[in-house]
């Protein structure tokens, strides 16, 4: 049976999602509570990668097994087992063939900017202590809906066959002292939220204009975007599915 796992995670004390050689990841620690508890080696394949230090509110992975069990009392022993930067929220019998990354139809990430020096979200923001031109910076965000190829906000030497993402919502709003870039796409490249970002401060900076956000997608080098901001202000937030691929029970 194939089994969809709903969780979320505070990234800080891992290297990213995917499991690696010499240092923890989330991946790794939520197999090896799963393993343990049905008592059989459980891999796991998640809807994403995310990076060093990034958070994820919603993050679905999927697994196989022949164990048959509870699934609410597995939520329970899970969550009684893992460590509290780490909850499982819930488990979905899916179709044999689902694919928790393959069948994503979007995925949605939010970065918070915090405007004001705040002692209880310097871990999970990013501090600009710099003026910022809000209303430039969400002129720059129509300039994304013009394009698709957006190897320029890629990480370099990334083996993809494609830098082509359709981007189906970019917005900045203002919350009080922090800052919030909502930004969803049926796929992403690796740094590509935080180059983004980075790219939109200079311009909320008065570093670059809006207009040479056209130059920078077109020049598809890593070097002409903006810096990448902080990995702990990043969170994904939500990976969408069709309807259809879960199985009623």
């Amino acid at each position: 049976m194939r089994y969809f796992i709903e969780l979320s995670y505070n990234g800080s004390a891992y290297h990213g999602w995917q499991n690696q050689p010499k240092d923890i990841s989330v991946q790794e620690v939520v197999e090896k509570a799963l393993s343990m508890l049905l008592k059989e080696t459980i891999s796991i394949t998640g809807a994403g990668r995310t990076d060093t230090g990034v958070h994820a509110s919603q993050m679905f992975a999927h697994f196989d097994t022949q164990a048959i069990f509870n699934k609410t009392n597995l939520v329970y022993k899970l969550n009684s087992y893992l460590p509290k930067d780490i909850a499982i929220h819930n488990i979905l019998k899916v179709k044999d063939d689902a694919h928790a990354r393959f069948d994503a139809v979007s995925r949605t990430y939010l970065y918070r900017i915090t405007l004001k020096k705040n002692v209880f979200s310097f871990d999970n923001s990013f501090f600009v202590k710099q003026d910022l031109d809000i209303e430039k910076m969400n002129k720059a965000v129509g300039v994304l809906f013009m394009y698709k190829d957006f190897q320029c906000f890629s990480k370099s030497n990334t083996d993809v066959k494609t830098y082509y993402c359709n981007i189906m919502k970019a917005t900045w709003t203002l919350k009080d002292n922090e800052l919030h870039f909502v930004i969803q796409a049926d796929r992403f490249l690796r740094n590509m939220v935080r180059a983004i970002v980075g790219t939109m401060i200079n311009i909320g900076l008065g570093k670059i204009n809006v207009e040479d956000l056209h130059t920078i997608i077109k020049s598809k080098n890593r070097s002409k975007a903006g810096f990448s901001v902080p990995a702990h202000g990043l969170y994904l937030t939500e990976v969408a599915y069709p309807n259809d691929i879960k199985i009623n029970e």
